[in-house]
């Protein structure tokens, strides 16, 4: 995983601010897929917060031209990363398709919408990474549409060891602009949580599937 330790503590911090991070190791929250946790990521709150989400498209634009060189399309993976994925293809001047779960169960039966063309570089921009499942599902469904896919650039990862497996196996190179590596030293100095808090935040991290059980 690739990123900028600048970007990460100003991204973290940024997050934090408009509660698109909340952090409660003492009342944690349930995930859909049952976990506990004591952290809750909503990165659609940026789009509501304008000079949240423009630094997040210009730290975006600027660092996806970086670390992948200028793409040919960006494609947003649905329903998360589809107004930032906007964003960022009309900041680069670039078309912009995004990536549905699941084909459609009627009309033209696309996974993939918008103009593609096989063989077009694409980034794939997606708001936040846990596993990695469903975002490599969405590489997937362009790889099947024909597209080149140089990467995947998203807001923010709780840094799971399997997710980094993951994308280890799928070949496929992620940047983040933060991750929890660099949210909780800065949750603890910006007074967000306490040190024994984050004691419990980095528990958690070891073992998602069985903290707080």
């Amino acid at each position: 995983m690739i990123f900028n330790k600048d970007t990460a503590e100003k991204t973290a911090e940024l997050l934090l601010q408009i509660n698109a991070i909340k952090l409660n190791p003492r009342n944690p929250f349930t995930w859909a897929s049952g976990w506990n946790s004591p952290i809750y990521c909503d990165n659609r709150i940026t789009l509501s917060f304008p000079v949240v989400r423009n630094y997040i498209r210009d730290e975006f634009s600027k660092n996806i031209e970086k670390q992948f060189g200028k793409p040919d399309v960006i494609a947003g993976v649905a329903t998360g990363a589809i107004g930032i994925g906007i964003l960022v293809a009309e900041s680069l001047g670039l078309p912009f398709v995004y990536v549905r779960p699941e084909p459609k169960k009627h009309g033209r039966l696309n996974q993939v919408e918008g103009y593609l063309q096989k063989g077009q570089n694409v980034i794939v921009v997606e708001d936040l990474i846990s596993t990695g499942n469903s975002s490599l599902l969405a590489v997937e469904a362009l790889k099947e549409a024909g597209a080149n896919v140089k990467g995947m650039a998203a807001i923010f990862s709780y840094g799971f060891e399997i997710a980094s497996e993951n994308f280890k196996n799928a070949n496929v190179d992620l940047y983040t602009l933060s991750n929890y590596e660099n949210l909780l030293p800065l949750a603890v100095a910006k007074r967000y949580i306490t040190e024994e808090e984050e004691i419990a935040l980095q528990e958690w991290r070891k073992s998602p599937s069985t903290w707080g059980k």
